[in-house]
């Protein structure tokens, strides 16, 4: 059965191999080291929702393959309804943990976005990538896995192709063809929820020309592969995170960068090799769908800075609507990325495989809007606050509950009589949290950047006929072409 509760979940992590690092420290245990285990209870919040009567039906689903009930990250999505149930997952996960899930997130749309690209690629090379993804599909819905997806490179120098860098590790990329599979090396940088999952899906970070055809591969390979070394980077609250306390929250997000040495992937786990032609369409497939969906993520921690702020306001003595009139304007953010992500996937249609894509235009241009409106919500959030939830105006946990001078502390943080101190510092830290530490690096460059999304938009937006349009309106007879180019 491919339904698993959160115990089931946690053992599969602790039985894995040791592999990653923090500030030079191996990391033994994900799920009860502090700098780990935020991102796991995150998403084993997940798997509890699987179970709950009031969320299930959004966080499983029936195998469109087996018939078997499983959790909806490991499904295909074939429909406008499906896909749209990624976008209610990701703001229920946001409501529930105020951060990114990667991984019941990334590696769900990869498996989705290669089933359309293995198709293509079988169809004209004659390859049996899709019969191999299929079997792997199956495995991740029976064993109920948490899969990461990382598409980002180093890069290197970014003037120069990837087969031009003078170290071919900036780019993963195919060291070795062999018989019975394939050797990777290379890094991939910033990807999320690596120490929450049990798999990585591994993308190219680009379409490719021919010559860098080593770069165009795809597979999935278990967390601790022999020859992956990975290093948790630092996050704005990691100096919080090693201690207890109400500081930060239970939850959060780790960011990973993948350090591939000659890593051997079987065949069963490859479904793109050198294949450069379709590694653009890997990429325009991805992006389509990410973009439409991350419109939910935003719009979910969002929800939760207008809570953060009502809190806020009450234990500062006011009543959350002495600030009804900021909550709309976050309101409103929040309803803008999520309904734009719904409505790009109401413009798509399925892929050559059969699955959903969103519209191109639409998704991307939502991405711009996830990289610029979150930030208004955000200082919304601080505004209601006040001072208190800046980082630097507010005493640790640990001063708070000294026993020579916390007393002192809590009495000056103490405001409405109907409230603790300690509700208050909590109220104040969950503000700061959310503007100032966990969310925000998703916002900009999560999902890309909004200038490559921007790029989009200018290639899909037909200038020259929406000018006709207005040409024809105005009641204009000649041609008005673009002036020629200066030689």
């Amino acid at each position: 059965m491919g339904l698993k509760t959160r115990a089931d979940y946690l053992k599969s992590l602790k039985g894995m191999r040791p592999n990653i690092y923090k500030f030079g420290e191996l990391i033994e245990d994900v799920t009860a080291h502090a700098a780990t285990r935020r991102t796991v209870e995150s998403h084993a919040r997940g798997f509890d929702a699987s179970h709950d009567p009031k969320y299930a039906q959004d966080f499983s689903t029936v195998s469109s393959f087996t018939g078997e009930k499983i959790h909806r990250w490991n499904s295909m999505m074939e429909t406008l309804e499906d896909i749209m149930g990624n976008s209610k997952l990701k703001r229920w996960m946001y409501r529930f943990t105020g951060s990114c899930n990667g991984g019941l997130c990334v590696g769900w749309n990869a498996q989705n976005v290669m089933w359309n690209v293995t198709a293509l690629i079988d169809k004209e090379c004659g390859t049996h990538y899709q019969e191999r993804l299929k079997k792997w599909i199956l495995g991740a819905q029976e064993k109920g896995l948490v899969v990461a997806g990382a598409l980002t490179d180093a890069k290197g120098d970014r003037s120069l192709r990837p087969s031009q860098q003078a170290d071919p590790d900036s780019n993963v990329h195919v060291k070795e063809v062999r018989k019975d599979g394939i050797v990777i090396s290379g890094t991939k940088a910033m990807i999320c929820g690596v120490a929450a999952s049990n798999e990585i899906f591994i993308l190219p970070g680009s379409g490719y020309r021919d010559e860098d055809k080593d770069y165009a591969v795809v597979v999935v390979v278990p967390r601790d592969i022999e020859g992956l070394t990975i290093v948790e980077t630092r996050r704005p609250s990691d100096t919080r995170e090693m201690e207890d306390g109400f500081d930060i929250p239970e939850m959060g997000i780790t960011q990973a960068f993948l350090f591939f040495q000659d890593c051997f992937v079987p065949n069963e786990r490859v479904f793109m090799c050198q294949e450069a032609k379709f590694a653009g369409k890997v990429i325009e497939y991805f992006t389509a769908n990410y973009r439409a969906c991350i419109g939910a993520c935003v719009a979910g921690q969002g929800d939760v800075m207008i809570g953060a702020g009502a809190l806020m306001a009450r234990t500062n003595g006011l009543a959350a609507a002495t600030f009804s009139a900021k909550m709309v304007e976050m309101a409103v953010n929040n309803e803008t990325t999520y309904c734009m992500g719904i409505g790009a996937m109401a413009l798509g249609k399925k892929g050559p495989g059969g699955m959903w894509v969103a519209d191109s235009l639409t998704a991307h241009t939502n991405k711009v809007h996830v990289a610029t409106l979150p930030y208004e919500t955000k200082r919304l959030c601080q505004d209601i606050g006040g001072g208190v939830v800046e980082t630097g105006c507010f005493p640790s946990s640990k001063d708070f509950n000294d026993p020579k001078y916390g007393h002192l502390v809590r009495k000056a943080l103490q405001a409405s009589a109907k409230f603790s101190a300690e509700t208050r510092a909590r109220a104040a830290r969950l503000s700061e949290w959310l503007t100032l530490g966990a969310g925000v690096p998703g916002c900009m460059h999560g999902g890309g950047s909004p200038d490559g999304a921007k790029l989009v938009v200018r290639a899909f937006t037909p200038v020259n006929e929406f000018a006709d349009y207005a040409r024809k309106i105005a009641g204009i007879t000649e041609e008005v072409p673009e002036p020629e180019k200066k030689k």
